[in-house]
């Protein structure tokens, strides 16, 4: 099986950006991070894949003012000259338009640090923290038009400590960010994923439901 090709995309630092390189790393891992691209020029994580040997590009959105169009043409003619296969977010923080999600059917990924359909949107851990829930993690889905809503890949969970503060959670959460995106990204890859009403379905995975759990991390 050939290797998908993979454009990872990001604003930031890009922890979970080099998870997945370092994952495709692997001489069996069947996909290759081909292209890292940001929406800003300072964005660290464009360092961290240069070094990594990575071509890397930047579509600064701020030179595309209201026009949102504009932006997500230039950002899919990217994708299209690299020959993209798979496209993951990764800390990529601009929402995208039915237009761009629609270029990628099953084949956009995002990494949220919640347990979907739980804490939607920004400041998980703070939320999950006031809810008072006792078992918080991350989840890895398909990216559709309405934010953080996809079909689910894969989640990974753990137990909240009496203790934790917001950021002694996001610390932990993260961790399980690093282990999960990596796994999704090998599945949908390897072409184990399948959606059938608004589900996934993961061939050859132990699952309770449609959703494949990674086991819960030690509280």
């Amino acid at each position: 099986m050939s290797r998908k090709r993979v454009g990872i995309l990001i604003s930031g630092r890009g922890s979970n950006m080099a998870a997945l390189i370092e994952a495709a790393q692997g001489k069996d891992y069947p996909a290759e991070i081909v292209l890292v691209a940001s929406n800003r020029p300072d964005a660290g994580g464009l360092q961290t894949a240069r070094a990594a040997g990575i071509t890397t590009a930047v579509v600064d959105h701020t030179n595309y003012g209201k026009d949102r169009a504009g932006f997500e043409r230039a950002l899919q003619a990217v994708l299209e000259k690299h020959r993209i296969d798979i496209v993951c977010l990764a800390g990529f923080m601009r929402l995208l338009t039915p237009w761009l999600v629609g270029q990628w059917p099953n084949r956009m990924l995002n990494i949220h640090p919640a347990l979907l359909p739980a804490f939607k949107g920004l400041d998980t851990h703070r939320r999950a923290l006031e809810a008072g829930v006792k078992i918080h993690g991350a989840t890895v889905h398909f990216v559709v038009p309405e934010m953080d809503s996809g079909p689910i890949v894969a989640q990974g969970a753990l137990a909240v400590r009496d203790d934790d503060s917001e950021e002694s959670l996001a610390a932990r959460v993260i961790r399980i960010e690093h282990r999960i995106y990596p796994l999704a990204l090998q599945l949908v890859a390897e072409g184990r994923v399948g959606v059938a009403g608004g589900r996934c379905r993961i061939a050859g995975a132990p699952m309770t439901d449609e959703v494949f759990l990674v086991p819960r991390a030690p509280a």
